[in-house]
């Protein structure tokens, strides 16, 4: 662990070195890359010097203890000895996951989609819950929401919304909130009191920039029409609503939101690249085939992840098993004990497969 240590060290060095290069100074983006790159390893650094503090102790006081010609320094040594023995075992498994490889992507903001499945009205109206608990947790984070695009319907909820987040660190904390989240409820329609099970699906997709997916317009077909749905004074009455089809992929992307036709399309692109780069990152780890081998974090939109029970009270999130009866806390933007403990399974996930490979 110390040869490790000492690696990252020079890496440290190295990225101060290229951080204070002119030629980097004048590059943004690397200049953005970099920091980050600076950040995670001083991380790693803070908990390795600690680390490496405590061995230098242990092996310190196990010579005092050898050589035994003071009894009152061996007694100091033996309670320091015990001591460091005891904070060793979890500053090194604080190391170790501080060395687990992370997604490059986690740092970025991200779009989130919401689409009602099967249900009828009450997985619409479930399809608005979920939006309220995604945008409550945000602002609960720091978080700055832009909606993007929506389908309301009559009774309050969507067919469909999307909309952005953007934040630190966005898409490390949500990822794992992709496939498909099960409500168990009586409606407000259903006289007999009977429960009914419905379904909306989730997709976080990761912060795409220009320089990843480029757009050539002579792919594009971009088409201009009126905006529909219940509500807002520019529907029915302008051609805002712009709807932009990538003819490779066959790709199609509807914006309405906006008054305006041009925010609309600019939305509209910048829903596209998103899309784009997931399809091009889901290619690219089916040619190397490095599938997950656990549910956590697989993008598989078409397994139930969660399910949401109201006659009871509790979330169940089925991938790690977890239950809490805390429903009406959680739709209202508290995440934070399920998301730590997706994260957590995530690293120990990551970790097991690091000592397979051993």
């Amino acid at each position: 662990m110390r040869d490790k240590v000492a690696l990252y060290r020079e890496e440290f060095d190295e990225v101060n070195r290229l951080l204070a290069d002119p030629e980097t100074l004048s590059d943004h983006r690397k200049l953005a890359e970099l920091g980050r790159r600076r950040g995670r390893l001083e991380a790693i650094l803070r908990v390795g010097d600690r680390y490496e503090a405590l061995l230098d102790r242990v092996s310190e006081a196990k010579e005092i203890i050898a050589a035994g010609s003071d009894a009152e320094l061996v007694e100091l040594a033996r309670a320091d000895l015990e001591e460091a023995e005891g904070e060793l075992p979890g500053c090194e498994e604080e190391l170790r996951l501080l060395l687990i490889p992370r997604d490059e992507r986690d740092h970025r903001s991200a779009i989130v989609e919401i689409r009602a499945g099967t249900g009828g009205d009450e997985a619409s109206l479930f399809a608005g819950d979920l939006f309220r608990m995604y945008t409550r947790y945000a602002e609960l984070c720091g978080w700055k929401t832009e909606m993007m695009d929506s389908s309301p319907t009559e009774l309050g909820g969507f067919k469909e919304v999307v909309f952005g987040v953007n934040g630190v660190d966005v898409f490390r904390r949500l990822k794992f909130e992709s496939g498909v989240h099960r409500v168990q409820r009586v409606p407000a329609t259903e006289s007999s009191g009977r429960i009914h099970t419905s379904a909306a699906s989730v997709a976080i997709l990761p912060e795409a920039e220009e320089v990843e997916v480029e757009l050539d317009p002579a792919e594009l077909r971009i088409d201009v029409c009126r905006a529909s749905g219940p509500g807002g004074q520019s529907v029915n009455t302008t051609d805002s609503a712009v709807r932009i089809t990538h003819i490779p992929t066959g790709i199609v992307v509807r914006c309405q939101d906006e008054k305006s036709q041009h925010k609309n399309r600019a939305k509209a692109l910048r829903i596209l690249r998103y899309r784009l780069y997931e399809k091009k990152l889901e290619e690219e780890q089916s040619r190397v085939a490095e599938e997950r081998r656990s549910q956590i974090g697989s993008g598989d939109r078409s397994a139930k992840i969660r399910t949401y029970n109201f006659p009871q009270g509790r979330v169940t999130d089925h991938r790690i098993g977890l239950t809490l009866h805390k429903l009406d806390a959680i739709l209202n933007g508290d995440l934070n004990e399920l998301v730590e403990a997706l994260l957590l399974a995530h690293q120990e996930e990551l970790l097991r497969e690091k000592m397979d490979r051993k």
